[in-house]
């Protein structure tokens, strides 16, 4: 499913060069658990942006589905990502003027689903991940267990291959945190590829593999 190779990407300030990923090369295959490790700074985050099209590396190849993405300009990398990626971030990243429901259903609006369907599928998405009587509740009005679920409902609701997911317990007490990582397991077992970032050895222990990243050192600008 995914193939990447010798994937570069640098930052810059005044007078450093960040090496963000040096040459970094994974391959996942469909309906893989994978869960990424490494000391803060590594890269990780940096790394599922990529395969995520939500930025682009500097040098390398990416292949995904068998088609080289690594050139795509950013309107063919939004095509991919609401076709075939779901976001699993750890500040849950939901729209506060947006209740619950609206929450869940915007990602079909944008890849144009009817109403009816849209409706029936976020109805069904949050019955799953028990946050059904919170549906008009607004992201303020919930716990941090119930913000990751609807989040988890969002990634999911338009039927993604794959689900990013970058520190999804983070913010999670051991209970939610486990809910949470019993859900993504179930999607698993269900066919939905996922790639975890993780600092946690009991979360990553749900996964298939562990990718571990080595820190990278900053230097001067060449």
């Amino acid at each position: 499913m995914i193939r990447i190779s010798d994937i570069e990407k640098f930052y810059h300030t005044e007078d450093l060069e960040i090496t963000a990923l040096n040459k970094v090369s994974i391959e996942v295959e469909e309906g893989e658990f994978v869960a990424i490790m490494g000391p803060s700074g590594c890269g990780k985050s940096t790394l599922l942006n990529i395969l995520g099209f939500l930025d682009d590396a500097d040098k390398g190849s990416y292949v995904f589905n068998g088609v080289e993405v690594s050139q795509f300009n950013e309107r063919k990398r939004a095509d991919l990502r609401k076709n075939n990626v779901g976001f699993l971030f750890q500040n849950f990243n939901l729209i506060d003027d947006l209740t619950v429901f609206e929450n869940v259903e915007l990602p079909m609006i944008y890849t144009g689903l009817p109403m009816s369907v849209r409706a029936k599928r976020t109805d069904d998405i949050l019955d799953r991940m028990h946050v059904t009587e919170r549906r008009k509740s607004y992201p303020q009005q919930l716990s941090g267990g119930q913000q990751q679920r609807v989040a988890l409902a969002r990634a999911v609701v338009n039927r993604p291959k794959l689900i990013l997911a970058d520190e999804p317990t983070a913010n999670l007490d051991h209970d939610n945190g486990k809910e949470v990582m019993d859900l993504l397991n179930e999607l698993n077992k269900e066919g939905t590829t996922i790639i975890m970032v993780t600092h946690s050895e009991d979360d990553a222990k749900y996964s298939n593999r562990i990718i571990r990243m080595p820190g990278i050192p900053i230097g001067p600008m060449k």
